[in-house]
């Protein structure tokens, strides 16, 4: 670029004086923060607009929601990440055709109050949801979403560590521990004679 300025018939100094207004140019939209999505913001409002209830039950937790105007199968329940418990689904005005037919006929909306667009909720689920245990259902314009609890781990019991007759040290140690000598007993070579030179000396 610079021998391409430099053609152009420029001297040195404007072209190092373009090359600095780039340069603060390409910072400026560096630093410029980046604003969210439409797709983002489309979702905020629709997570916004959804009402919901939970319910925690001693075995279960349950997940009320309020999405009227769809059918069961216009209504999608999915996990992500492993514990966020999605609710989704999507209220449509009617179509070009059928309002076009309703101006031909006379038809003319006087107040539009009802909402329509995209419905939306995610729930981060506790530890102890069992995640593949979940059920909905889905009438008059409720949705009813149930996650099991998983059992509590059960105490951990004390370990018994039976007790067995062994040896102790190391090779004879066995045979030496179970030998059990009395007074009088004849012991190894040696000990009985030792003994009675010892009383006749006395």
């Amino acid at each position: 670029m610079e021998m391409a300025l430099s053609d152009m018939g420029l001297d040195s100094s404007m072209v190092a004086a373009i090359y600095d207004m780039l340069d603060v140019m390409d910072d400026t939209s560096e630093s410029k923060p980046q604003h969210p999505s439409r797709a983002y913001i489309r979702d905020t409002k629709a997570m916004k607009a959804t009402p919901a209830d939970i319910i925690e039950y001693p075995k279960a937790y349950h997940f009320v929601l309020d999405m009227p105007g769809l059918k069961s199968d216009q209504i999608r329940v999915h996990l992500e990440d492993g514990n966020v418990l999605v609710v989704s689904g999507e209220r449509r005005r009617e179509k070009e055709k059928e309002k076009e037919k309703e101006k031909e006929d006379g038809v003319k909306y006087i107040r539009m109050e009802r909402r329509f667009g995209k419905m939306l909720k995610k729930f981060i689920l506790p530890e102890n949801a069992n995640t593949e245990k979940i059920c909905a259902t889905y009438q008059d314009g409720v949705l009813s979403v149930v996650v099991e609890k998983s059992p509590p781990p059960e105490p951990k019991k004390p370990k018994v560590i039976e007790v067995k007759r062994g040896q102790h040290g190391g090779e004879g140690g066995g045979e030496a521990s179970q030998e059990v000598r009395t007074e009088g007993s004849q012991g190894p070579a040696g000990t009985e004679k030792d003994g009675q030179e010892a009383t006749k000396t006395q």
